[in-house]
C-alpha cells in the first residue's frame, strides 16, 4: 500500500474509533457529560420485586432521564409498602413507590410511622386484588371464607383486606393469611399450597404464564373505587431540604412511566436488560394492563393527587376501624411537590 494511502486509511480508522467511543459515552445513562456537575447518587426501591409493573424506573434510567435530572440512580427490588416505608424513614433509600393506602395505614395505625411523604401518584386507582387460579374454588368474594391466602407481612393487600372483606360481605376472621415473599408467592399459588395470594391486578399475565391456566382476580377497586394505587414517597427531611431535587427526580420518573405505558414492549426489553430473570413479554403485558390505572380519569395529569380523594380514603379506613380519627392528607402528602392537575 502506498504510504499516503496508508496514512489516510489510518487516520480514517482513528476518526471512526473516536466517534464510536463518543457515541458510547453519549449513551451511558450514568455518566455526566464533560464539564457537567457530578451526579447525586440515590437509591430507589421498586414497589415489589422486579416485575413488569416496576419497569418504568429502568426506562427512566436507561433513557438517561435520571442522569439529565442530575441523579445516578441505583435501583433495588422492594418488598412491599411497609418495608419500603421503613427503608425511606431510616435513610437507607431516597425514593420508592408504596401503595397510598399502605402509607395511610402506616401513618394512622397503631405504629404511627412518620418521616415519609408522598410527592406523586403512580396509579390513580388501587390495583390491589386477591388472585387465585381456575379450579381452586374461588370465583367471588363469598368463596374466600375458609380459604388460605399468602402475602408478604405488611403488604397493602393484606393490611387492607379487612376493609375490602367487610365491603364485599365477607367475614375477614374466616380467612387465613400465611406469610410469603415476592419471590415465592407465585410458585406457592401455582403449586396450590394456598388458595390465593395478595397481588396487583397487573400480575395476571405473569402468573398465567407460569401456571399455564387462567387466573381469577378479585380486584379491591370493585368495592373501594376511590382508593389510589402506588405513590412515590421520599423522606420528609429530604423533601423539606431539597424540594427542587424532589421535583426533578419525580419528573424524570414520571417521564419513564409515560414511556413505559406508551411503549410496553420497549419497557419490557429494558427491564430484561437489567434483570436477567425478567420475562419481557409478561412485563409488557403487565404494563399494558397498568396503563388505564396510571392515566386515570379524563383531564387528570399523570402523577396528580387530589386532597378530597385522599380525605375520602382516610374516611373509609377510619369507618372500617383500621385507623383512628385524626389523620389528615397533609401528614402523608406534600401537595406543594405533587404534579398539578
Amino acid at each position: 500500500m502506498p504510504r499516503k494511502t496508508f496514512i489516510r486509511t489510518l487516520a480514517a480508522a482513528a476518526l471512526s474509533l473516536s466517534l464510536t467511543a463518543a457515541a458510547g459515552c453519549a449513551g451511558d445513562t450514568d455518566q455526566p457529560g464533560p464539564g457537567a456537575p457530578a451526579l447525586e447518587k440515590v437509591t430507589y426501591l421498586t414497589s415489589f420485586g422486579t416485575f413488569g409493573r416496576d419497569a418504568y424506573a429502568y426506562v427512566a434510567k436507561e433513557k438517561g432521564y435520571f442522569r439529565d435530572a442530575g441523579f445516578d440512580v441505583e435501583i433495588k427490588a422492594g418488598n412491599g409498602s411497609l418495608e419500603n416505608i421503613k427503608n425511606v424513614v431510616a435513610g437507607q433509600v431516597q425514593f420508592t413507590p408504596v401503595d397510598l393506602t399502605g402509607g395511610l395505614l402506616a401513618a394512622g395505625g397503631e405504629q404511627k410511622v412518620t418521616g415519609f411523604t408522598a410527592v406523586a401518584a403512580i396509579q390513580q386507582h388501587t390495583m390491589a386484588a386477591i388472585m387465585s387460579l381456575e379450579g381452586y374454588g374461588i370465583t367471588a368474594p363469598k368463596d374466600l371464607a375458609g380459604k388460605t391466602l399468602a402475602d408478604t407481612p405488611g403488604s397493602v393487600v393484606r393490611n387492607l383486606f379487612p376493609t375490602y372483606a367487610k365491603k364485599a360481605g365477607v367475614d375477614p376472621a374466616k380467612v387465613t393469611f400465611v406469610n410469603g415473599t415476592p419471590q415465592t408467592l407465585f410458585s406457592t399459588l401455582v403449586q396450590h399450597k394456598v388458595d390465593g395470594i395478595g397481588q396487583f391486578v397487573v400480575g395476571k399475565p405473569t402468573v398465567e404464564g407460569i401456571a399455564k391456566k387462567d387466573a381469577v382476580l378479585l380486584p379491591y377497586r370493585d368495592f373501594l373505587p376511590d382508593l389510589y394505587g402506588n405513590v412515590l414517597i421520599t423522606s420528609s427531611e429530604y423533601a423539606k431540604e431539597h424540594p427542587d431535587k424532589v421535583r426533578k427526580f419525580t419528573a424524570a420518573l414520571l417521564k419513564g412511566l409515560q414511556d413505559a405505558i406508551t411503549n410496553p414492549d420497549e419497557a419490557g426489553a429494558l427491564l430484561k436488560k437489567n434483570v436477567a430473570t425478567a420475562n419481557p413479554q409478561s412485563a409488557a403485558a403487565e404494563l399494558a394492563l397498568m396503563a388505564p390505572f396510571v392515566r386515570g380519569d379524563a383531564g387528570v395529569v399523570v402523577g396528580a393527587l387530589d386532597n378530597a380523594r385522599v380525605t375520602s380514603s382516610i374516611t373509609i379506613l377510619r369507618e372500617s376501624g383500621q385507623i383512628p380519627a385524626g389523620l389528615t392528607p397533609g401528614q402523608v402528602i406534600s401537595f406543594d411537590l405533587v404534579p398539578k392537575t
